[in-house]
């Protein structure tokens, strides 16, 4: 899709001082992208470092616990740095250094993006800094420490709300500076053209990898797909492969922090309107005046006020539904998991986990649902128990 358009989102809205580095971005993109000594220097990252392809785990303990459908999760928590953030930070950075930069810039949330970004700059030999929101690093002291010892420099963001979205702000401000020599290893599906169409690609392995799964241990396509939405790149990385096949639920779940229905939410279809923000045409939380509006949700990776705009487009064609989770909700998935299953899922994957618990008991037992299992929970666990009033320290 060279328009950089789906439907009538997506685009590029920046200003003049970028537009060369994204022309360069995207010419290199659909340069190397189809390149075989491109794509199988790629390969051989994703298999020997990152540890593709990941795990298609039948949730046995879950499955019987919900007496339903069979539970499947793509288990991109098993994956190097811990999630499915790695997928795409390879596939940047590579194409970074086939651009001659020598220094990768990136935001981060949750954490996760930031230390698979120090992790692939690392190993590629490239210098990175990383910008996070106060707010976040606070929420996320151990991945601070972890970017650290993998040599990143950590620029804590002190603006706005402090999380996410200003991280973002200044990780584009901070490239209009140094155009020449970085690349901006954006973490999810979205921004300007072709950052949407990029991110997508690169980890649309995670579809790929379970359709070849399913076959094998089912001989067949699954009836639900289930993945958790903040920016969207896990979400779209699942889905993407699955779009044309008309017979497959696709479900993603935002977050609905303490309720739609409060001002504490990051339920962007719940709540969202059209509009322009962070290069881009797609759904944003605003204020009554069309300014961004603050979100919360206890999960840093999805507390980002607006989302990818492809999801909004599959949403517009109703091939995708938006389901908004609370806070208490993915913290009860996040235990039933693991005390079912021994797996400690991050609070993000615990709001794909809580719908999929809540429908499966509907289906038929010959059915099959997948969650896409986006990250693991260790970085969560001190948050968690502080939400639950509980001291790990005693």
């Amino acid at each position: 899709m060279r328009t950089g358009k789906f439907g009538i989102y997506g685009g590029q809205f920046i200003p003049e001082t970028l537009m060369n580095a994204i022309i360069e971005l995207e010419t290199a993109y659909y340069l190397y992208k189809d390149s075989p000594e491109f794509c199988q220097e790629l390969t051989v990252l994703l298999n020997e470092y990152a540890g593709r392809p990941s795990l298609l785990y039948f949730a046995k303990n879950l499955t019987e616990k919900l007496n339903g459908a069979k539970i499947y999760l793509k288990r991109e928590d098993l994956n190097h740095t811990g999630s499915h953030k790695i997928n795409n930070v390879l596939g940047q950075t590579l194409l970074a250094k086939k651009m001659g930069k020598t220094r990768v810039i990136a935001e981060t949330g949750a954490g996760q993006h930031g230390v698979a970004a120090a992790t692939a700059a690392a190993l590629l030999k490239m210098e990175c800094e990383i910008f996070m929101g106060q707010e976040d690093t606070q929420r996320q002291a151990l991945n601070v420490f972890r970017m650290k010892l993998l040599g990143a420099k950590i620029n804590t963001v002190t603006t706005g709300t402090k999380t996410l979205k200003d991280a973002v702000n200044e990780t584009m401000k901070e490239w209009t500076k140094r155009i020449d020599d970085t690349h901006y290893v954006l973490g999810s599906a979205m921004g300007p053209h072709p950052y949407p169409t990029i991110v997508r690609d690169f980890q649309s392995i995670i579809s790929k990898e379970i359709k070849e799964q399913m076959f094998q241990k089912e001989g067949r396509l699954p009836n639900t797909v289930i993945a958790c939405v903040g920016g969207g790149s896990n979400s779209i990385g699942t889905f993407y492969n699955f779009i044309n096949d008309k017979e497959v639920r696709l479900i993603g779940c935002e977050a609905a922090g303490k309720g739609i229905e409060t001002k504490q939410t990051a339920a962007t279809f719940a709540k969202g309107r059209v509009g322009i923000f962070h290069g881009m045409k797609s759904l944003f939380c605003q204020t009554d005046n069309g300014q961004i509006a603050p979100v919360y949700s206890i999960s840093a990776g999805l507390d980002y006020p607006g989302v990818g705009p492809e999801h909004v487009y599959l949403n517009d064609m109703g091939r995708v539904e938006y389901i908004p989770v609370k806070d208490s909700e993915a913290v009860n998935a996040f235990e039933v998991l693991s005390r079912t299953e021994g797996i400690i899922p991050a609070i993000e994957s615990a709001h794909a986990l809580f719908y999929a618990t809540q429908i499966a008991p509907k289906m038929k037992k010959d059915e099959i649902i997948v969650v896409c299992l986006s990250g693991r929970g260790d970085k969560d666990a001190a948050m968690i128990a502080k939400y639950k009033g509980e001291n790990i320290h005693e």
